[in-house]
């Protein structure tokens, strides 16, 4: 088996990175997958990327497509009837909201969940042979199982997974590609060590008394130290396939610096020498590496490789490509600022309700902008960023730092934890253009996150140009 994973590892130059909610969408991973690099697409919130398509109409017709290819197809009508919207809702009318995942969901939760991914990956590997991934947070535990069930179901080739330690995925890619059930234990707020809460999913029950053998993705963790690479190596439940190493300059969620937490000037987490990979370490567990973090940049990929690395994992130039899902108008505020050079990325210690440091692409009219975030109306209406906490009773109950600090506070959270924190989840679904309408007809406003390399993106714009390809980012990375 060891050798047959070997043999089916797919080693590319490049990684596409999967960012943020619907960022790196089918569209981009199969205009990189085509042109033999690895495309991925991001797999967090996609149960309501899939439904907001649904009442948009899809346009195209390609989630009825998906949904035609879907193993189980009462699910699929099932889904379809309650969402689709024939010509999409009128302007100024909601999205209908999706039950907010829980410890114990419905079924029809899981169903949504699992023919989301099917449907995202299904699409970003249609009509070619290159290989696709999907990436993960691992704080983002509840979902986790049925979303990746659903991608294997599509057949996707690798499962990308950082923010936390993901020990424990490995080994469900193991049972999942035999049918058999996976559980996974959940990080809990309170809980007392003889206590465990956990997930479960059944793929025999999904499918009815009998779940199809499936292949078993890749399985790449991103990390930020030699010590997590070894961990992982050593006490995953199953084989890790790689790594992608990642510094403190990527885009999004930013692994915390090393011991007690210190701002700068601006506000910003200060990094020093202890939070530079050893990737000696790394290269000696003797698995495949990739570099990301400010490796969008021509000549970086021979750098990387001199270091030992396969290649390199780039986000940011492909974030605000034609393909991505980011909204053309905001791709094109965005690479105008880049050539005016007024460009600005911050990396904020409490805009993430994770608590992890989150990269924020300062862009009048977001979020960013402190006049934006004061006049913005609290609420948790997704709940992907929500805490599980243990009650008095022994119950799980759920709460976030983003959420009406009155409710927070009555759910047993501290009222110091809320400011500063962005509503992660509406921002970034009004980055793709999916924003939710509030009362009086005003749509969320975005919040963008960017590596630190946002400033340079007019080096993938040919002369006279003001939109760039997937393939002008591949072209420059490769030159």
């Amino acid at each position: 088996m060891r050798a047959l994973r070997l043999i089916n590892m797919f080693y590319p130059k490049i990684i596409q990175g999967g960012m943020g909610v619907g960022v790196s969408n089918w569209v981009l991973a199969r205009a990189v997958s085509i042109a033999g690099q690895l495309g991925v697409v991001s797999g967090t919130a996609l149960d309501i990327v899939l439904t907001r398509r649904l009442q948009s109409g899809d346009p195209d017709g390609h989630v009825r497509r998906a949904f035609d290819h879907f193993p189980f197809p009462d699910i699929a009508r099932r889904v379809w009837e309650q969402y689709f919207v024939e010509g999409g809702i009128p302007k100024g009318q909601p999205f209908k909201a999706v039950p907010m995942m829980t410890a114990a969901p419905h079924q029809s939760i899981l169903e949504l969940h699992t023919l989301a991914n099917f449907v995202e990956v299904f699409l970003a590997k249609a009509g070619h042979a290159g290989a696709v991934g999907i990436n993960f947070l691992e704080k983002i535990q509840m979902p986790t199982l049925s979303c990746i069930f659903g991608a294997m179901l599509a057949g996707v080739d690798s499962i990308l997974m950082g923010a936390g330690i993901p020990r424990a995925i490995p080994g469900v890619l193991d049972l999942f590609s035999k049918g058999e059930p996976a559980k996974l234990k959940l990080d809990v707020l309170g809980a007392t060590p003889e206590q465990e809460y956990s997930v479960s999913f059944d793929p025999k029950t999904f499918c009815g008394g009998e779940a199809p053998a499936l292949k078993r993705p890749n399985f790449l963790a991103i990390i930020s130290s030699a010590t997590l690479a070894l961990t992982l190596a050593r006490k995953s439940t199953g084989k890790v396939d790689g790594f992608i190493v990642e510094g403190e300059t990527a885009g999004g969620h930013n692994a915390p610096p090393r011991g007690i937490m210190q701002l700068s000037e601006k506000g910003e987490p200060i990094y020093g020498a202890r939070d530079i990979p050893d990737l000696k370490k790394i290269a000696e567990i003797g698995l495949p590496f990739w570099l990301a973090g400010s490796y969008g940049a021509p000549g970086k990929l021979a750098e990387a490789i001199q270091l030992g690395a396969v290649g390199v994992q780039v986000g940011t130039a492909f974030a605000f490509c034609e393909e991505s899902g980011v909204a053309p108008e905001i791709k094109t505020q965005v690479i105008e600022s880049a050539l005016a050079g007024n460009l600005c990325v911050t990396t904020d210690p409490l805009a993430s309700p994770t608590g992890f440091p989150f990269k924020v692409l300062n862009v009048e009219g977001s979020v960013s902008c402190q006049a934006v975030y004061t006049n913005r109306v609290r609420v948790c209406d997704l709940g992907y960023l929500r805490h599980p906490y243990r009650k008095e009773d022994g119950t799980l109950g759920y709460r976030c730092p983003a959420e009406v600090v009155s409710n927070y506070v009555r759910k047993g959270g501290h009222e110091n934890d809320v400011n500063g924190r962005k509503c992660v989840c509406n921002g970034l679904f009004a980055t793709i253009g999916l924003g939710q309408t509030l009362p009086g007809g005003k749509i969320e406003p975005p919040l963008l996150t960017a590596g630190d390399d946002v400033v340079n993106l007019k080096r993938f714009l040919k002369p006279g140009a003001k939109t760039y390809t997937a393939q002008d980012v591949l072209d420059a990375l490769l030159a």
